[in-house]
């Protein structure tokens, strides 16, 4: 049975990204569309087949077909909006990050709890078939333990962009730290001994470069680097991952947050793999997911714990950097 989805707003991610993905979803029905600019919704609704198209976000949330929500607002906004589709009774899927802070994103989380509807955090990459083939590799033990992971995510500067604003949690760490922060978590079950980081800020305020290392309670060492420092205007994009174990090492020549095919290299007692993995759009995996989760109690991939433990260490994280 298709669920009824509504979608808060119309930002680019969900333009480009997650309607697409709604689209390929066989669980997923497009009902509406809300933006503060009604005929911006109305052009969504069109282009993409939404039932309903709203001018204001209270409007669709007043809907009683409506079933679940996604909401790609700017990141100041995630708290409030996502606490009033709860309360509204609705599920939510937020986009990363869901909130400012490890507090705000707990009380999320006990509003969805409270109202008896699913809240989970939208990290699309992590519901795809690549991430899934590197875990299953890291368990079956081939590179024994880990000890060492280091990632990167560095991206085009921008000349204007919310992503600018520090009022609007903008920022590296919260729009591109995320994804190094949340590999880095599902990885390891342990809790952080120690974390270093320092950033290169821009005259609003915000990080545009940041270095982070860490070290776990159970030994594992981790570092990223993030960044918006590329020329302004050009495509450029660079994330990577290579992770050290007592046995061998696993390594990401790809951007792995994306869909295609896409492939790793394992290194271990002397014997190189290539693994080529073959990837579904990523978007269209977590609506799928959260779907299963609605209709028949599965878990959720990206649970409500993980998601404050992300929170709380990008809270960590800002505060060594002075943000």
């Amino acid at each position: 049975m298709a669920i009824k989805w509504g979608v808060l707003g119309t930002a680019n991610i969900a333009k480009g990204c997650t309607i697409p993905g709604m689209k390929q979803s066989d669980n997923c029905e497009l009902y509406a569309i809300a933006g503060r600019n009604g005929a911006k919704a109305g052009s969504y609704k069109n282009e993409f087949g939404f039932v309903k198209a709203y001018e204001g976000y209270d409007k669709l949330l007043e809907d009683p077909d409506v079933q679940a929500v996604y909401i790609p607002l700017p990141n100041h906004l995630h708290k409030e909006w996502v606490i009033k589709a709860l309360r509204a009774g609705k599920h939510v899927l937020c986009e990363k990050p869901l909130a400012l802070n490890a507090k705000d994103a707990a009380e999320m989380f006990a509003a969805a709890k409270e109202n008896n509807v699913i809240l989970m955090e939208a990290y699309a990459y992590l519901h795809n078939e690549y991430i899934a083939s590197l875990k299953a590799d890291i368990q079956s033990g081939m590179i024994g333990d880990i000890d060492y992971i280091e990632t990167a995510f560095i991206t085009q500067g921008y000349t204007e962009d919310i992503r600018l604003h520090k009022e609007m949690g903008g920022g590296a760490v919260y729009d591109l730290g995320c994804y190094c922060t949340t590999m880095i978590l599902s990885l390891t079950d342990s809790e952080p001994e120690y974390v270093m980081a320092n950033a290169e800020f821009n005259d609003e305020g915000v990080d545009v470069f940041t270095q982070a290392q860490m070290k776990f309670k159970n030994g594992l060492r981790a570092a990223f680097n993030v960044g918006m420092i590329f020329d302004p205007g050009s495509d450029a994009r660079w994330d990577r991952l290579y992770i050290h174990g007592s046995k061998g090492i696993i390594r990401s020549d790809v951007e792995y947050n994306q869909s295609g095919d896409l492939s790793y290299t394992v290194i271990s007692e002397g014997k190189r793999i290539v693994r080529q993995v073959k990837v579904t759009q990523n978007y269209s995996l977590e609506i799928q997911q959260l779907g299963r989760c609605i209709e028949n109690g599965e878990e959720q991939h990206v649970s409500p714990a993980f998601s404050v433990k992300n929170a709380g260490l990008i809270d960590t994280i800002l505060k060594k950097i002075g943000y």
